[in-house]
């Protein structure tokens, strides 16, 4: 079975190619993704997988089936681009014929149709050797800033998976077991009374004084958090640009992070306090929205070590000198701090003398300075997490480099790479159903019998938008 599913990725590769270039040149942001979606799951339906759109109020987000009984195994896959980085195709400087446009500088045009070509594939040869087993591709919108698995997880979308497999366009080919940081973020909103500030001060409450009083604040709060933690804000709204009125309105947006969900929340209501104290001072009003959140990575060792073993077996993706040259010229933008930096992140020593990776690694795991929604996924069913070569080493996520680098033949060759691996880890998940087993119970070890805790407040919900003509 596990040499005819990666036979049957081969065969299926090139619509999937088709798509994630197609991907690429549809950029579209969070919450928006029509196109994207549409075209992922007007394949799907032609692959006869039944296709269900508008998870968890979001109109972007679908789940596609196929199969029946056995266990349930999740694939995850993404869509969404960032603003402003555009940049032209196929070539080794900065340079973009619609400046301004959107670009897909994270791989997700990769990303997901990778994970689609999996799950085909993977359900092609369950029914051509007459095996029962549940397959499922989710179409996962705004990861980008939106926390579109976070709204699917509260949801209850991945509650009766028995799996959940991802992966992750890079620079390298390992199984990385990254610990995140779990993420509130929120918009402290101040109202007061505006005043002239030189004849009648006095009548006037300062907004934006609370909002610096607030800063400061939390400023002092560092000493007394965990070490891991990190709180940081932006200034939205200072309440315009004249001196001498006193400011009715501030704003100030807040990301509160910390290793642990639980410990994130516990940390973000002592923000909200010194926001509260901080118009206590100014006699003025506060308003607290919560926009966004994302828990932490609860990584799954035994589902890991299963991933690792078929990258090994499979080893790199075939990169060739074509690859290679255009690789080297991507290089040239990169400095050796960049490569060195971008090669340590990933668990590999220095790589000074390589321009594409030919190498696999298991990295012990690591904490993760960023978020991610996937984090809310890893609470609720037993993931692993492949990140699959695709680039230049020393390629960074959202930059000008990895967008340019999207549409070439390496990265095709990495996003067909990373559907062997995910659909071979599938094949021996459905044949030994106890690693499954195993894998739930590990799942429960290092949740320390928590439940999942959403860090979006339910009464908060996701952009509504309506589908572009």
């Amino acid at each position: 079975m596990k040499k005819d599913v990666l036979k049957a990725v081969e065969d299926k590769a090139p619509a999937y190619i088709k798509l994630a270039d197609s991907i690429w040149d549809t950029p579209e942001l969070c919450f928006k993704e029509f196109k994207s979606s549409a075209m992922q799951m007007a394949l799907l339906g032609r692959e006869g997988f039944l296709v269900t759109k508008g998870l968890a109020g979001m109109s972007t987000a679908f789940v596609a089936e196929a199969g029946k009984g056995g266990p349930i195994i999740g694939f995850l896959g993404e869509f969404d681009a960032l603003s402003g980085l555009s940049q032209d195709a196929g070539v080794a400087v900065q340079q973009t014929s619609t400046p301004g446009a959107n670009g897909h500088g994270c791989g997700h045009n990769l990303h997901g149709a990778g994970a689609m070509l999996a799950a085909v594939a993977l359900r092609d040869v369950l029914k051509a050797h007459g095996v029962e087993a549940t397959v499922r591709y989710y179409g996962c919108p705004a990861e980008e800033g939106g926390s579109g698995k976070t709204f699917m997880t509260r949801a209850g979308v991945f509650d009766d998976l028995d799996v959940a497999l991802n992966w992750h366009p890079s620079s390298f080919s390992t199984v990385k077991a990254f610990p995140s940081l779990a993420v509130i973020q929120a918009a402290f909103r101040f109202t007061g009374k505006a005043a002239h500030a030189a004849a009648a001060p006095h009548m006037g409450r300062s907004a934006l004084d609370a909002v610096e009083l607030f800063n400061v604040g939390v400023n002092y709060l560092r000493e007394h958090m965990p070490d891991q933690a990190r709180i940081h804000y932006a200034v939205t709204d200072s309440g315009g640009t004249s001196p001498n009125v006193v400011q009715a309105r501030a704003e100030v947006l807040y990301y509160v992070r910390a290793p642990d969900i639980h410990e994130t929340k516990e940390l973000f209501q002592r923000v909200k306090k010194v926001a509260e104290g901080a118009a206590w001072m100014t006699e003025t009003t506060l308003e607290v929205s919560t926009s966004r959140g994302c828990s932490n990575n609860i990584y799954n060792k035994v589902l890991d070590d299963v991933m690792y073993d078929n990258l090994l077996q499979l080893g790199p993706p075939p990169f060739d000198d074509v690859d290679r040259e255009f690789a080297a010229e991507i290089r040239k933008t990169f400095s050796e701090e960049d490569v060195s930096f971008n090669a340590l992140n990933f668990g590999f020593p220095s790589q000074s003398s390589k321009v594409l990776s030919d190498d696999v690694v298991r990295e012990a795991p690591q904490l993760l300075g960023g978020s991610s929604d996937m984090g809310d996924v890893t609470w609720v069913a037993p993931t692993t997490q492949y990140f699959g070569a695709c680039y230049a080493i020393g390629t960074e996520f959202h930059t000008w480099q990895l967008v340019a680098q999207g549409k070439t033949p390496a990265a095709h060759k990495g996003m067909i790479h990373a559907a062997k691996v995910l659909a071979a880890t599938a094949i021996d998940l459905i044949q030994n159903p106890v690693i499954i087993e195993k894998a739930k119970e590990n799942l429960k070890l290092m949740k320390s019998n928590r439940p999942y805790s959403c860090p979006i407040p339910p009464e908060v919900q996701p952009p509504s938008y309506a589908e572009a003509c």
